[in-house]
């Protein structure tokens, strides 16, 4: 009989991130029919032997390469029936009363495709990528001009549950027969902006997006390398692979301008990046990131 939720983690060098998300998780599993996938992408750190001895209910799955966020949570969801599945970062703590929480909320919603939660920063304050709009041309082009209130759809609530376009890749609950009509994530993305695509597509499958006040904790970015050209690359990248699907077919004179933001965005981030390198060359006791 298949299980109520699959939980997909996909882990790259965070071996104690992944630890104590592993830990939240089989606490907020306690008297839920689930089970848990870990696919690692060739870490260096040991991760699947430190880990597989501390938490023999989950099923470990060791890649040779690093074969992307995408597609290894999709080599996941293809290994159960779940009824439910969820996408979680390792970086993050998911708290008890959740994972309950959300099953419950989507088994009396049929119409949500999919959910996700509040998510905290370590300084316990809502981070506002909890609940963002499809980045459309024009939505693109104010957040790049800093007018980010409608990206990060300031104006919902957070304490009620509110209908939402984007859902975040770092707790992304997918109900299984959403995923079997608009298709698994597009590996097209190595990492960043699947979320985004596959929001979209739920939405154009005429399913709903929901944003639920429910925590997690969510220590952002320290599961990934951000002071890297490979960071940037595949950043900017996955905006314009998104922006390539959903919006090729606009004319010259909508689409030009969005891609040269993004490239230019692209260009000040390493621009940032190398100055940070250099600063922390010449003073390497001042690392202000």
């Amino acid at each position: 009989m298949a299980k109520k939720i699959c939980i997909a983690i996909v882990s790259y060098n965070v071996c104690q991130l992944l630890d104590e998300c592993l830990q939240s998780v089989e606490r907020a599993l306690q008297g839920i029919d689930g089970e848990v996938f870990v696919v690692d992408n060739n870490s260096s750190d040991d991760t699947i032997a430190k880990l597989t001895p501390k938490h023999p209910d989950v099923h470990f799955i060791a890649n040779t390469e690093n074969v992307g966020f995408a597609r290894a949570n999709n080599q996941a969801i293809r290994l159960s029936e779940a009824e439910y599945v969820l996408l979680l970062n390792p970086d993050t703590v998911v708290y008890e009363p959740t994972l309950r929480g959300c099953l419950d909320f989507m088994d009396k919603h049929p119409e949500a495709g999919g959910a996700g939660v509040r998510m905290l920063t370590r300084e316990g304050t809502p981070a506002p990528e909890s609940r963002r709009a499809v980045p459309t041309p024009w939505v693109s082009m104010l957040k790049m001009l800093g007018f980010t209130s409608r990206y990060y759809m300031s104006h919902l609530p957070w304490d009620q549950p509110c209908r939402i376009e984007v859902i975040s890749g770092a707790f992304c609950l997918l109900r299984r027969k959403a995923l079997s009509q608009v298709g698994l994530l597009d590996e097209d993305f190595f990492m960043y902006g699947e979320d985004i695509d596959l929001s979209y597509r739920l939405l154009k499958g005429g399913w709903q997006n929901w944003y639920l006040p429910f925590d997690i904790v969510h220590y952002k970015g320290e599961s990934t390398q951000k002071t890297s050209f490979r960071y940037v690359h595949v950043f900017y990248q996955a905006m314009l692979i998104f922006f390539r699907k959903h919006y090729g077919h606009l004319s010259v004179l909508l689409s030009l301008p969005v891609q040269i933001a993004i490239y230019f965005r692209a260009l000040i981030a390493l621009v940032q990046m190398l100055s940070y390198r250099f600063r922390h060359f010449v003073n390497p006791q001042n690392d202000e990131l």
